[in-house]
């Protein structure tokens, strides 16, 4: 099959019913570009790497995630805001699809790894998290750290820190292919129950800004089968403050 070379800009509107709703808040995208044949045998049946010049990418992306409520409901206090880590992969299937999997996702609530880890099949793991910002020469510096409980393996640790630079241009965006392969993903690719399923999403185009990494210190990468990747500087990296993005309901492949 011949897909279209991305940038994609504009989400398409979800057909189902929406399953939850959620803000993504504060995140820093950094990026390997790896070969295909590495992140093959980590997705899903049905799924095969989506590939960018030869390339697909494996990416270590810490935020906040804010406000999340089930389908138009008002968002869950406590639980529907915490602090996660994911490590992710890039994927396409047969019906022309480009979405995500998730290689490993690391949270600061419990509730919500139990739910995911049993709903939708989302390889969580409960972990111990914080996050700081402080302002310096006009630029704000994150710092997220992260210690895995529970699954196990417990004890890995992962630290990030970034400064925030400024807003790409209207230019900029459409000319940051890499930015936009990353960015511009509308849907995920899991399995679960002995079947791979597709979630789609609808998300504004990303506000993507530049970003420096300051300090890398991670074990998320190596934990979820990337072990060389954290020894070396991301080929891309990117910041962003928010998007709003709607969840439908999976639909089996």
């Amino acid at each position: 099959m011949s897909f279209p070379r991305l940038p994609l800009v504009d989400a398409p509107a979800l057909t189902g019913p929406q399953l939850m709703h959620q803000h993504w808040d504060d995140l820093a995208f950094l990026h390997w570009a790896v070969d295909p044949a590495v992140v093959a045998p980590h997705l899903p049946p049905g799924a095969e790497p989506d590939v960018l010049d030869g390339a697909t990418y494996v990416g270590l992306i810490p935020f906040t995630l804010r406000g999340a409520g089930p389908g138009t409901l008002p968002a869950v206090p406590w639980a529907g805001t915490f602090l996660e880590t994911n490590v992710r992969l890039y994927s396409r299937d047969a019906a022309g699809r480009r979405g995500v999997v998730f290689a490993s996702l690391d949270a600061s609530r419990l509730a919500v790894v139990l739910g995911a880890r049993t709903v939708f099949g989302l390889p969580y793991r409960f972990s111990a998290m914080r996050r700081a910002v402080r302002e310096r020469d006009g630029h704000r510096e994150l710092a997220w750290t992260a210690r895995t409980r529970w699954p196990g393996p417990a004890g890995v640790r992962s630290r990030v820190v970034v400064r925030e630079g400024a807003a790409l241009s209207p230019a900029e965006l459409v000319a940051d292919e890499v930015g936009q392969f990353v960015s511009a993903r509308y849907g995920l690719h899991v399995e679960h129950l002995g079947r791979t399923w597709w979630i789609a999403n609808e998300h504004e185009a990303w506000p993507l800004r530049r970003a420096e990494v300051l300090a890398l210190d991670d074990g998320f990468l190596a934990a979820a089968g990337f072990a060389d990747l954290a020894h070396r500087a991301p080929d891309h990296v990117s910041f962003a403050r928010r998007v709003t993005t709607r969840f439908s309901v999976p639909v089996r492949l």
